[in-house]
């Protein structure tokens, strides 16, 4: 498995926006994403909108955002959530993700 980490930033006036939604991501949602080899995922946000994600996926950031494409309940989901972000230029929220570096890892 590769960990990935990633930063995205929310508008700072979509923050609270942002979390709600996460309160009730959808079932279908979560589903495509097991389906598709995201495993150990989380977001973490803060309060001005700089948001990191990680998880793990079988073969790196790129293969796993490829493989989602492929979901419908993706498509639907990047085009709801897409209005909190900033600097996405017309992109979706998961092709804008900036794919950090891991420099160090202890379990």
């Amino acid at each position: 498995m590769k960990r990935v980490g990633f930063l995205l930033k929310v508008s700072p006036d979509k923050v609270q926006k942002y979390k709600d939604l996460h309160d009730a991501v959808w079932p279908e949602m979560i589903d495509a994403l097991h389906r598709n080899g995201w495993r150990n995922y989380s977001l973490f946000l803060r309060r001005d909108g700089l948001l990191f994600g990680c998880f793990e996926t079988p073969n790196g950031l790129k293969a796993a955002i490829e493989a989602m494409n492929k979901e419908k309940v993706n498509q639907a989901w990047q085009e709801f959530v897409a209005s909190c972000f900033e600097g996405l230029n017309g992109d979706r929220p998961d092709e804008s993700m900036e794919e950090l570096q891991e420099v160090f890892h202890i379990d």
